[in-house]
């Protein structure tokens, strides 16, 4: 039952991120964490671990396929988000379980706001 589950929330999580362009972060994570239990950093780190096959390679594809990537603007994006990635992993890491999970509570609540309210 576990792994069916688990297939299903990746479904759902890929489903939502492929409609809506969403980090599927914002989606498994929580899920791993009510469903599962998981700690915070283990929620987040399976998370990652998750998205590399589908998002490097399929959906980034599909999309590119589509006219639907500016190349030079990824690039440079990349470039920021390998240092920052490395940054968040280190601070994630030193940042106690529950208050980690707060922060990003709070930040899925905020961006679910200013999605809502602001155009």
């Amino acid at each position: 039952m576990q792994t069916l589950s688990l297939i299903l929330i990746g479904l759902a999580t890929g489903i939502m991120s492929g409609i809506f362009g969403v980090g599927g972060g914002s989606l498994v994570i929580p899920a791993l964490i009510l469903i599962y239990g998981l700690n915070q950093h283990t929620a987040q780190g399976t998370s990652l671990a998750m998205m590399i096959p589908p998002i490097s390679l399929l959906a980034a594809w599909h999309y590119w396929k589509n006219g639907n990537v500016n190349v030079s603007w990824a690039a440079l994006l990349c470039l920021g988000f390998l240092f920052g990635g490395l940054i968040g992993a280190y601070l994630a890491n030193i940042i106690p379980d529950i208050q980690l999970r707060r922060i990003f509570g709070l930040y899925l609540l905020v961006i679910s706001i200013r999605m809502i309210l602001w155009n």
